[in-house]
């Protein structure tokens, strides 16, 4: 079995901290997100991921580099931006084969092997996970019939509206893109899927309360880390707060239970740290207060500040002293005021 990963996008509303790091690769606890989902893959049966991303690509052949074991990795060159449609239709070029398709930054312990049962026995040309929201006016609604067909793809609601939403984890039969035009940005969402339907092709709605999670947001981030100490995600377990042997936390520092210190990271006397996330060289200074946080890749809050609710990313600094609440503080730069 086959898979196709969309790890393409600029990952805007995870900025800075996105500025070096790619989405996929930022870390979930203990690893790179993307580790996370490939473990997933291959704990289903799934022994070849097709990946490819225009942006930041040096950093993904650093990360194939290191990556060991199933599934085998290939790395397909998408010299622009191809939207999702274009670049699974692009990646996936030459497969003759049923395969699945995941968005890159969605975090599940989706049972794959059910989805691909249910898309076989259900004869369809595309199967679309769904998962059921209280509030769907960030998603669009999909409407199914009472056989599972998807009917249609409805506009995000302009009111808070439960149903069922698209949960970015497909299984495509290679009949599903044969409309789609290879060089060219296409949406799957918004272009492919729905011209499969307009044409009569079955494609149909798998519905689960499996755990879902889109990363696309640092408030996202944040809950998925913490839902992950939690054990709430099936696969994973971690004890809480979460310190990496290689971390460093003073006996005289507190840390909240939902609190990941990354390798190399630091918290000094007096420091305090709730909610957050410290990256890999990441550190705390003395009696410094972080809540609420991503602290990036060697990012340093100086002695005695106070940062809520804030995005460091690498090598950013808060001035010892300095307070601050939401503050997004690029790679390299100070935090001003």
């Amino acid at each position: 079995m086959r898979a196709v990963v969309l790890v393409g996008g600029e990952g805007t509303r995870m900025r800075p901290l996105t500025e070096t790091i790619p989405k996929p690769l930022i870390p979930l606890v203990d690893r790179p997100f993307l580790d996370h989902v490939l473990d997933h893959l291959a704990a289903h049966g799934v022994h070849e991921v097709r990946l490819s991303s225009p942006y930041l690509e040096s950093t993904f052949a650093q990360f194939i580099e290191r990556r060991h074991g199933d599934p085998a990795i290939t790395w397909i060159t998408e010299a622009t931006p191809l939207g999702t449609g274009g670049a699974v239709a692009n990646a996936a070029r030459g497969l003759d084969e049923t395969f699945f398709v995941l968005n890159g930054d969605i975090l599940t312990d989706l049972d794959l092997n059910a989805l691909l049962e249910y898309h076989r026995a259900s004869g369809a040309a595309a199967t679309i996970t769904l998962t059921a929201v209280e509030d769907a006016r960030p998603f669009g609604l999909v409407a199914t019939g009472p056989d599972g067909r998807v009917e249609e793809f409805r506009e995000k609601p302009a009111e808070p509206i439960p149903g069922e939403v698209n949960a970015g984890t497909y299984v495509l039969e290679p009949s599903a893109l044969r409309g789609v035009a290879f060089g060219r940005s296409v949406s799957i969402e918004r272009e492919t899927f729905p011209a499969l339907i307009a044409a009569g092709a079955p494609v149909f709605g798998y519905v689960t309360d499996a755990y879902w999670m889109d990363l696309g947001t640092p408030d996202k981030y944040l809950r998925a880390t913490f839902d992950a100490l939690e054990g709430r995600v099936r696969g994973l377990d971690y004890v809480a707060p979460y310190v990496d042997p290689s971390g460093t936390v003073s006996l005289q520092a507190q840390l909240g239970r939902w609190v990941v210190i990354g390798a190399g990271a630091t918290v000094d006397e007096e420091a305090e740290v709730e909610d957050s996330v410290l990256l890999a060289g990441a550190s705390v200074g003395l009696g410094a207060r972080v809540t609420d946080s991503i602290l990036g890749p060697l990012s340093r809050v100086g002695q005695g500040a106070i940062v809520q609710g804030a995005v460091l990313a690498e090598g950013a600094v808060a001035p010892p002293g300095s307070s601050s609440e939401g503050a997004r503080v690029g790679a390299g730069r100070t935090l001003e005021g």
